[in-house]
Parts: structure tokens; sequence; C-alpha cells
């Protein structure tokens, strides 16, 4: 290994231990909340979630094990396996964080009628697509048994062995792209545009309202003036920070590593290792950002890691051992009834 090689197998190391951490407390919050489980979003967030950690189980020790070593991590059993799910994966996290967009779209710009749009059964309906799409890519690529390990990205992952069929696979790899990523950014833009212009609607309302209520206000304090236009202008900022992420973090992730495949294609071009690595590596960042991006930041997760959090610490503090802690159970179980 060089220490391009080194750096980038670190890369890997940091992103799995916060990949892991971070999806598994989203879904320790979906199994701890109620309310969490009761609304739509809850169903494409676990779904992403676990994606995501069967991608840092999976596919990310493989491209580790391929890096140090230069070679095949595993036997070709394991290793076509390995690429099969990478291929169902990748898809499927796509397909999930356009499904999460579509919700967000409806929540917004359909508020009132929300409830109708948008129901858990349609959710399922949508999550059964992502599944169903992505396992007849991963199927295919496996019948024509173009799931090996590649050099270039030191992976088990999409690759061609004869080339007899290289318009086959040209073919295959375009539809898959153009299917799961790119049918993901179109939704992607559409819907969070379309949320960032409703957004804007309504900050411009509320400034107009706000600079109506200061002018009647002639004797408040010039501080409290300025806290209320700094207000509006961290108002319209927000929104379209929010947006920037969503989509932008697609694209830095997910772009570089579709565009080589793409590019890959042609005979006449050659795609260097170093390149490779970190257009996959990139691809795992994702992984390590969504529970962040579309999760654990928001206010409703946090209060349910704060309880959970509190509930340990009380157990921690004063264990349920003794010789009357089976009475305090049947007294608290008896006032629960009561009450």
């Amino acid at each position: 290994m060089d220490f391009v090689e080194i750096l980038l197998a670190l890369f890997i190391v940091v992103v799995a231990i916060v990949s892991l951490l971070s999806n598994l407390l989203v879904l320790l919050c979906f199994v701890h909340s109620t309310e969490i489980r009761r609304q739509v979003p809850g169903i494409f967030t676990m779904n992403l979630s676990f994606c995501n950690i069967l991608i840092t189980v999976l596919n990310m020790p493989s491209t580790l094990v391929g890096i140090i070593k230069n070679q095949q991590p595993f036997g070709d059993c394991l290793c076509h396996a390995v690429s099969f799910f990478e291929t169902f994966l990748t898809a499927n996290t796509m397909l999930s964080m356009a499904a999460l967009s579509i919700d967000r779209w409806i929540a917004v710009v359909f508020p009132l009628s929300y409830s109708s749009k948008m129901r858990y059964r349609d959710a399922l309906v949508m999550v059964c697509y992502a599944w169903l799409h992505s396992l007849t890519f991963s199927l295919v690529a496996l019948l024509f048994s173009w799931v090996d390990y590649s050099h270039i990205y030191a992976s088990c992952t999409l690759h061609l062995n004869d080339e007899s069929a290289r318009i086959k696979f040209t073919v295959f790899t375009v539809a898959f792209h153009a299917s799961s990523f790119m049918l993901s950014l179109l939704i992607l833009c559409v819907t969070y545009l379309k949320v960032l212009q409703v957004a804007r609607f309504h900050c411009k309302r509320i400034d107009i309202i706000t600079m109506q209520t200061l002018f009647l206000l002639v004797d408040i304090h010039p501080s409290v003036k300025q806290r209320c236009l700094a207000e509006q202008k961290t108002r319209k900022q927000r929104a379209t920070k929010k947006i920037s992420i969503f989509i932008g973090s697609f694209i830095l992730c997910f772009a570089p590593y579709v565009i080589t495949r793409l590019t890959e294609l042609l005979p006449f071009v050659g795609i260097s290792r170093h390149w490779g690595i970190v257009s996959k590596c990139l691809t795992y960042g994702k992984a390590a950002s969504d529970p962040f991006a579309y999760s654990l930041l928001r206010q409703q997760y946090r209060k349910v890691l704060v309880s959970v959090a509190n509930r340990l610490l009380r157990r921690d503090l004063y264990p349920s051992s003794g010789p009357n802690s089976s009475m305090d159970t049947e007294n608290e179980y008896c006032l629960q009834r009561i009450s």
C-alpha cells in the first residue's frame, strides 16, 4: 500500500464506525418511540438506515481488505454475494432518499391533505418498489455473472469479465444508473425545489407581518428590531441550507462514482485505481452522513435518545435487585392499572 491507499483505508475505518453507530441509533429511536413508528417518514428512515448498516457490515470491510491485500479479499462465492448486495443496497438507498423527498414535498405543499395523500400503506408500497427495483437489477447482474472483484475499486462490485458481452453490460449499466441515480436525483431536485419555493413564500408572508408589527410599535427598543430582522435573515437561510445539504450531499457522494462507472464503459478510457477507490469511498461517506441529515439532528429523535439515556442512567443508579424488587415491580404494575 502507498500513502494514498493508507489514507483511504483509514477513511473507510472512520466512516464505518460513524455509520454503524449513527444508523444503529436511528433504529434504536424507531424501536423505542411509538410516535416515530406511527409516522410515515419513519418507514423510509428505517429502510435507509437498515441498508446503510448492511453496507457498513458487508461492503466497507470488503473494500478495506481489498485495499490492504491489493487483491480479491474473499473467495469467489462470497465475493459474488458481496457484489450482489452492493448493487442491491446502493439502488435501495438512493430510492429511499427519493421517497423521503416525496414525503416532505407532500407534507409541505399539501399540508391539509397529507394524511390522505401519504398513508402508511402508500409508504409500504414505495418501500416494496425500492426493494423490487433493486432486487431485479441485482439478480440480472448475478445471472449474467457481472458480479466480481474489480481491481480499480478494490471492491466486489459490478465487473465485466467477458469482453464479448460488453454491449449487454453497457446497456445494463446505463439502465441501472439511469433508473437509480438519475431518477432519484431528478425526484430530489423537483421535490426539494418545490419545498424551497413554498418555504420562501411563507417566509415572505411572515416577514411582511413582522415589518408591519415593527412599524406600528414605534416605542420598541432598537435592539429588539435588530433581533427581529436578524431572525428574518436566519429564517430565509435555514430552508436554503437544508435543501442544499440534501441535494448537495447526494450529488457529492454518488455522482463521482456513477460518472466513473459510465466512463469506464468506453474501451479507450482508463480509470486509475486511486480515483476508483476515492469515488467508492465517497459513496460510503453517504451512509455515515444520512443519519444526521435525515434523523439524529431533528428534535424528535434527540428527545428519544435523551429519554433512553436517562432510562439507562436511572437503571444504573437504582438497580432493581434485592429482596423487595419483585414487590416493587408488582406495586408499580398495580398503580399503573389503577391510574
